[in-house]
């Protein structure tokens, strides 16, 4: 079975260890180098490779420090390079890690112009573009930049899980209740959530059908979550980009 660590960073980035053969792992957005090399040198594992989704410094920031120690391939989006990427990938390319694990790069633009995920082994890194129960702002992306790149990401097999680099899923489904109150499984994963947290656990990773059920940013073309969007934007919205524009604002207009 595929295993994934969870190395905490910041106030609320999460790293991840993907464990690719036995002694090996391959990093993914190590924002910061110490609680990597704490981890490395507690567990005696040995980094592969490292993987970048976007070029903002909470995903990059601890590249340089990392492999001048281990240097090892830096693979990262080809739009937008930085001194330690050293494989630019595209969409569509394949990353084959350890002896088996083989990962698909998908072109995901609307936080970052540049962002990309990674999919294989029924698991998906995706940084910033997709949250659980949310997205990532518009920084430099359009709406429908980000809702088309979110649109590729419900295409994915409902038990593909969910690993996104922020810990943010309580105040997601806060929103979430806000822009879909009858929606019973939200309230459902809000308590789940609310005690996961309690305890001291991450609500990360997710499925993607609990995304799907639950994360307003997924569910465009969901009636009654248009029929919001409307009322809060004051004017038909006539597509799902459109509606999904106005569900990011509104979001944006409470944070």
């Amino acid at each position: 079975m595929l295993r994934i660590d969870c190395i905490p960073a910041f106030d609320d980035n999460y790293i991840w260890a993907l464990h690719t053969a036995p002694g090996r792992v391959a990093l993914v957005d190590p924002g910061d180098a110490e609680p990597v090399i704490a981890y490395l040198e507690r567990t005696g594992l040995t980094p592969e490779a490292i993987l970048i989704t976007h070029h903002h410094g909470d995903h990059t920031g601890g590249v340089a420090e990392l492999v001048a120690r281990w240097p090892v391939a830096v693979y990262g989006p080809a739009r937008k390079r930085f001194g330690d990427l050293n494989r630019p990938v595209r969409e569509g390319e394949r990353l084959a890690l350890g002896s088996d694990l083989l990962f698909e790069v998908l072109d995901t633009p609307g936080h970052t112009r540049d962002h990309v995920c990674y999919v294989g082994a029924g698991v998906l890194f995706c940084g910033d573009t997709l949250f659980t129960a949310g997205c990532g702002r518009l920084f430099e992306g359009s709406p429908e930049q980000m809702h088309a790149s979110l649109e590729k990401l419900r295409a994915l097999p409902d038990d593909t899980l969910v690993y996104c680099a922020h810990e943010y899923t309580l105040a997601n489904l806060t929103f979430a209740r806000v822009a879909e109150p009858a929606n019973a499984a939200i309230e459902a994963r809000q308590q789940a959530a609310q005690r996961a947290r309690a305890a001291g656990e991450a609500t990360v990773p997710s499925t993607l059908g609990l995304e799907k059920q639950t994360n307003p940013f997924l569910r465009s073309h969901i009636p009654a979550l248009r029929e919001a969007a409307e009322r809060f934007a004051a004017e038909p919205l006539p597509n799902g980009a459109a509606v999904f524009g106005a569900v990011r604002r509104w979001k944006d207009a409470l944070d």
